[in-house]
């Protein structure tokens, strides 16, 4: 398991189907998996299930009959290493594959259909109109002099190249930060603002903000939220530090 140092993060990225072969052999070894030869992906799924099949290293032909293997094809496995024989298609999988938050690749599951797959991807992706980007934690994560800070750019305009704005909720003491241009990651401050997240955390720091919320809207902004309330009577959020008291 890979450590996640951003508690806001949540979910898998760059979540992406990959289609393949489960293949038994005659000899009761282990089943295997290989992807689709590249020639062969226009096969539907009837065609390939059943089908015998030349197990190479990382992909499978498929005999199945209605095209014959080109001689070129035949050269290809021929050349590859670990060529392990022949083998019967038993099913098409179609595995979801995604990266994990320090970018790691992780096999997230298996479906036997592509809609099934996509349904799964669908579900799991946090894209604005699926899943909401607005938090509510405790303002125990914040001190008291942090508070005030917060506070008065509420009252007053917070400034523009802050790219957030603080506001009041009302008839609460809760503060609430609408972040703008996230995630902010240096991609995709270059394009909304000609800036890199390096340098929006110096604007932070050149305007005097307390260390505890600039830590937390930097984290908050690689991770997209795009609204973030502070308030005495939510919960801590996991894995973010409490201010000290």
């Amino acid at each position: 398991m890979s450590q996640n140092l951003n508690p806001f993060l949540r979910g898998y990225w760059n979540l992406r189907i990959v289609r393949t072969l489960s293949i038994s052999y005659e000899d009761g070894s282990p089943h295997v998996w290989r992807n689709i030869h590249a020639s062969q992906q226009h096969l539907s799924d009837e065609e390939l299930v059943s089908s015998p099949c030349i197990v190479a290293s990382d992909f499978a032909v498929a005999r199945n009959g209605t095209e014959p293997v080109s001689a070129e094809l035949m050269a290809e496995c021929d050349a590859g290493e670990g060529v392990s024989g022949e083998g019967v298609i038993g099913a098409v999988v179609y595995a979801i594959h995604g990266n994990d938050f320090d970018g790691r690749p992780v096999h997230v599951g298996d479906t036997y259909s592509a809609e099934a797959a996509r349904e799964v991807v669908q579900r799991l992706s946090f894209e604005t109109g699926y899943y909401s980007r607005c938090w509510e934690i405790s303002s125990a994560h914040i001190s008291e002099e942090t508070g005030r800070y917060l506070a008065d750019l509420a009252d007053l305009a917070t400034p523009e190249a802050f790219l957030f704005i603080a506001f009041r909720v009302p008839y609460s003491p809760a503060i609430g930060i609408k972040l703008i241009s996230t995630p902010w990651t240096d991609n995709n401050l270059e394009h909304a603002g000609g800036i890199s997240a390096k340098q929006l955390r110096q604007e932070h720091r050149n305007k005097g903000m307390p260390d505890d919320l600039a830590n937390i809207l930097d984290l908050a902004g690689q991770a997209d939220v795009r609204i973030l309330i502070l308030d005495a009577d939510a919960p801590a959020l996991l894995g973010l530090p409490l201010a000290e008291s």
